[in-house]
């Protein structure tokens, strides 16, 4: 069992859609990067109102509850496609279509600070499944969304994927800068 996970997935190890998000997760320790990214995230939104929390930066486009609500449901589903494949689960997995899911997930309804809670349980969870994963499982493949992934890019781009979705938090909502 790893103690750290250092070593980032190769190119050919996803799809190139998931480069953008495993080019953000920093050389080291993709455990520490994971755990120090809830300290960073509730840092960043816990000061904000309940009606900051709501705001959308465009019409159609997702408001802050929704972009928690979204990185939740991100960590589950490579979570359990990490876990699937490091088993050796030969069985294709289903497509992940955010845009379907959202909308489900009623985030606006849900306070800020339940979200973060449920979102931290959920990194807290991908943690342990890293720190668990056998180290000759992080080669293992398999097939989810018709493309072959392995599970050490399983395990990375979740991480890459916040780190992503902070900067989308500056840069579209303000969020961390004067507002």
């Amino acid at each position: 069992m790893p103690a750290s996970i250092l070593p980032r997935p190769a190119a050919d190890e996803h799809i190139p859609y998931f480069g953008r998000y495993t080019a953000l997760v920093p050389p080291g320790d993709l455990i520490a990067h994971a755990e120090a990214q809830v300290l960073e995230l509730r840092a960043l939104l816990s000061p904000l109102s309940a009606e900051q929390s709501r705001h959308r930066y465009a019409e159609g486009k997702w408001s802050i509850r929704e972009v928690v609500g979204h990185l939740t449901d991100v960590e589950r589903v490579f979570a359990y496609r990490a876990t699937a494949f490091s088993r050796r689960d030969p069985a294709p997995l289903p497509g992940y279509d955010q845009a379907a899911w959202l909308p489900m997930g009623e985030y606006d309804d849900r306070a800020l600070p339940d979200l973060l809670d449920e979102w931290e349980c959920a990194r807290r969870a991908m943690s342990a499944l890293m720190r668990g994963m056998p180290a000759s499982a992080l080669g293992a493949r398999g097939i989810a969304s018709d493309a072959e992934i392995s599970v050490l890019a399983l395990l990375t781009i979740p991480v890459g994927h916040v780190a992503y979705h902070v900067q989308l938090l500056a840069r579209d909502y303000g969020v961390g800068a004067d507002r």
